[in-house]
């Protein structure tokens, strides 16, 4: 018998008490597909979000607190440190990205031993109609992106990458923001050779909802496809 796939999800967390037990028990529908560990990083809730998942440490395997909201990028960073198994996808709590979608990039990883498999929101099955300026700024980001790394992809800012854990190094991650998912795509790029690309479904969350990107994150997303790409020359 083909042993499973070991994948550590690591699930970034701030202020999501309405959400968090949900996103949790879709995740575990993964469980017949792989072996997976599940790494919680509370990033300085303020709300009920530690004392829910104190009450169900069954549905993770690890919480990491942090003492003050520090940004997503914090978050991820201490989680890639704590990140055992081979493959790590990063998994927003917000409901916006499915994990049942997840099952096909296992099934993709199983059977050519990929690399890097990431999602697409602009080739799924369905989603959310996005903001119009969202989705110029993402055109302009993924056009640059694959001009300088060569690649054809529709949607780098798509969250759902899985990626073997090893063709990243965490101590060479700079950014704490929103530029951080360019500087790791890129970096994953330098070191992948198998790539694919997976339409996903996407239920965007609206600004009232707790939306926090805007038009004018484009510009640190530009800076660091820009100097990351640069490093990876040397």
């Amino acid at each position: 018998m083909k042993n499973k796939i070991r994948l550590s999800i690591i699930v970034p967390v701030f202020n999501e008490e309405k959400t968090i037990l949900s996103i949790l028990q879709k995740i575990s529908v993964l469980k017949n597909d792989a072996e997976i560990e599940i790494i919680i990083i509370n990033d300085g809730s303020t709300d009920n979000t530690q004392k829910i998942l104190e009450k169900n440490t069954k549905l993770y395997t690890k919480l990491i607190n942090l003492s003050k909201n520090s940004g997503k990028g914090k978050a991820v960073i201490e989680g890639l440190k704590s990140a055992n198994f081979e493959y790590v996808v990063f998994q927003d709590a917000d409901l916006e990205y499915d994990p049942f979608d997840l099952k096909m990039f296992l099934t993709k990883i199983e059977k050519y031993n990929a690399d890097l498999v990431i999602g697409s929101r602009f080739i799924g099955n369905q989603r959310s109609v996005l903001n119009f300026w969202h989705m110029v700024g993402n055109k302009f980001i993924t056009i640059l992106f694959n001009v300088l790394n060569n690649t054809t992809f529709s949607d780098i800012y798509c969250c759902y990458i899985v990626y073997k854990k090893n063709n990243l190094m965490v101590e060479k991650l700079k950014s704490f923001k929103w530029g951080q998912h360019a500087e790791i795509l890129t970096f994953l790029m330098k070191n992948s050779k198998k790539i694919y690309e997976i339409g996903i479904n996407y239920d965007a969350r609206r600004y009232d909802e707790g939306k926090k990107i805007r038009y004018y994150h484009v510009f640190s997303v530009v800076y660091w496809i820009l100097i990351t790409r640069f490093k990876t020359l040397f």
